[in-house]
């Protein structure tokens, strides 16, 4: 009688685990850009200043940078799953309210609901996959975790657009309602797989970090502040591309429209790309501050190419994908990195925490990049780029080094 070859321990568990996390995150990513798109819309039907459309973007990553810190202590208290859930439905409420609007408090409202919606994400998101998935995969993971959001971006402005260039902008929003309700019933089936213990109150830890009593005592770890600077300056890189590369490039290059949304586009899939290569190197390595260095250094590098101004159209379209794979390619070694400066029975909290420096750097980009847009120095976009990513370099090095310290 020959016994059977069983399959590799926890394959397809893995898979379904990622996927359907990976799903979740696409659709917080994808309201991200909720109302950005709509923007022309929006702005005749109320009769609004840009001022005030750029306040209901900072409304949205203020509340969910506030939200995100205090969600990952409720993670873990409650587990990750009721956590995402909740957060799923208020994305699909919010879409409801804000398609309804009848004034611009009513944006502002839903705009503040989506970013509550948007908190729990990175923090429920981490928490399942660092529970529930091999370790030995982690690094997959969490580049597919990457590419999901990245698509996310990349899928809004053309659902939405589409939609209210051929009926109205309140039926874009409607018809997005539906999106996170699809999204929650799936992962209501499989809810299974999410299933995660509250944590335990005793804290043992990682990387060598001594044991001790109080939910707040991974705040005295220097570790998870250097993560939450990296996270900061990495958003700050981050926002500029997103809000104002497309007009620097117009004004140093001469692109036209088309051209400028080419490159952005291929910013945005050169980062996916970037981040499906960059599992599999965080899965080969641990010593993911210096594929960071690597990645960052060589996109800080095409950023100040870039803000030279010396090379033509096609060539500046180049640099923006080469920027994203770089960019990319750090994604995945950047949340193993965390997960190495983490307490093992604190990994909400500390996700919570450290991202939310991505909610506030993507909140003070637009204003730093729109002075200097308005100051007319469209080079300096690119210029402070590759500064940024240059910071991020120090802090995610600053990290590796004590991780590698207390592990000794």
């Amino acid at each position: 009688m020959t016994t059977a070859v069983s399959p590799p321990v926890n394959l397809r568990q893995d898979a379904m685990v990622i996927s359907l996390v990976g799903l979740a995150h696409g659709i917080s990513h994808f309201f991200h850009m909720i109302l950005a798109p709509l923007f022309p819309w929006i702005k005749d039907a109320f009769s609004l200043s840009y001022a005030e459309l750029g306040l209901l973007m900072t409304v949205f990553f203020v509340i969910s940078g506030i939200g995100q810190a205090l969600s990952g202590f409720i993670v873990d208290k409650l587990g990750a799953r009721a956590v995402l859930f909740f957060g799923i439905s208020c994305l699909g409420f919010a879409a409801l309210l804000l398609s309804s609007a009848q004034n611009y408090t009513m944006l502002l409202a839903g705009s503040m609901l989506a970013g509550v919606g948007n908190s729990v994400f990175h923090p429920s998101d981490y928490t399942l996959l660092n529970k529930k998935v091999s370790t030995a995969r982690l690094g997959y993971a969490f580049s597919v975790h990457g590419i999901s959001g990245n698509l996310g971006w990349a899928t809004a402005p053309v659902f939405l657009v589409t939609i209210a260039g051929l009926t109205s902008w309140r039926t874009a929003l409607f018809c997005a309602a539906f999106l996170p309700f699809a999204v929650l019933a799936i992962l209501f089936v499989y809810r299974d797989l999410l299933h995660t213990e509250p944590a335990p109150h005793s804290n043992a830890h990682n990387a060598g970090v001594k044991a001790t009593g109080s939910a707040t005592d991974f705040l005295r770890i220097p570790a998870v502040w250097m993560c939450f600077g990296f996270f900061f300056m990495t958003a700050m890189a981050l926002g500029g591309i997103q809000s104002f590369s497309s007009a620097g490039l117009r004004d140093m290059y001469g692109m036209k429209l088309s051209e400028a949304t080419t490159a952005y586009t291929g910013y945005m899939l050169a980062s996916a790309a970037g981040m499906l290569w960059g599992g599999f190197l965080a899965a080969k390595t641990s010593q993911h501050d210096r594929t960071i260095t690597l990645a960052f250094s060589f996109a800080g590098i095409f950023s100040l190419i870039l803000a030279s101004g010396v090379v033509n159209v096609p060539i500046a379209i180049i640099l923006m994908a080469a920027i994203g794979f770089g960019s990319g390619v750090a994604g995945p070694s950047r949340d193993l990195l965390i997960r190495a400066a983490a307490p093992k029975n604190a990994t909400g909290r500390v996700y919570g925490v450290v991202y939310s420096g991505l909610d506030s750097g993507l909140a003070v980009a637009p204003l730093i990049f729109g002075a200097i847009m308005d100051a007319h120095h469209p080079s300096w976009i690119f210029v402070c780029i590759g500064v940024f990513q240059v910071l991020a370099i120090l802090t995610a090095v600053n990290v590796g080094t004590k991780t590698r310290a207390l592990a000794v």
